[in-house]
């Protein structure tokens, strides 16, 4: 829910309410009843407040539950948060419905698998072939400069 949003946003930015409050152009009271869910605020508050957080207002609505974690903060705008999955016995992991819905992504079609040492990513290979053969040429280009 939107309360719990707020909460948890305002907790992770370490924000005061009455500096979110100051941000948004209302009282410290205000943004408080919001926080309990005695009220909420109007649109245009939602967008000022997903300005603030980095988020969006559809974000900022949603509350995510993820199963043995619990509530989920809101994503940043412009990224997701899917949810867990489990590996199997096989080390295959079924990836969520949205997501495979926005990227597009059907049965047989091949990833590369990526990571740094926070985790791993998984990327259509069409994008990271196009992205390697940009790169690769940048620096052609670059070596024929020189």
């Amino acid at each position: 829910m939107l309360k719990d949003n707020l909460v948890m946003l305002r907790n992770i930015h370490g924000f005061s309410q009455e500096a979110i409050a100051e941000k948004i152009g209302i009282s410290r009271q205000a943004y408080a009843k919001w926080e309990t869910g005695a009220t909420i605020p109007d649109i245009e508050k939602c967008s000022l407040l997903a300005e603030v957080y980095g988020t969006t207002i559809d974000s900022l609505v949603r509350t995510e539950p993820v199963e043995g974690v619990g509530m989920i903060p809101p994503a940043p705008k412009g990224k997701n948060i899917w949810g867990s999955v489990a590996i199997n016995d096989r080390g295959q992991i079924v990836i969520p419905k949205g997501a495979r819905d926005l990227f597009g992504l059907t049965g047989g079609q091949r990833l590369i698998v990526l990571s740094d040492e926070q985790g791993i990513a998984l990327i259509p290979d069409e994008s990271f072939m196009t992205s390697l053969k940009k790169t690769l040429e940048y620096m052609d280009r670059k070596s024929d400069e020189s």
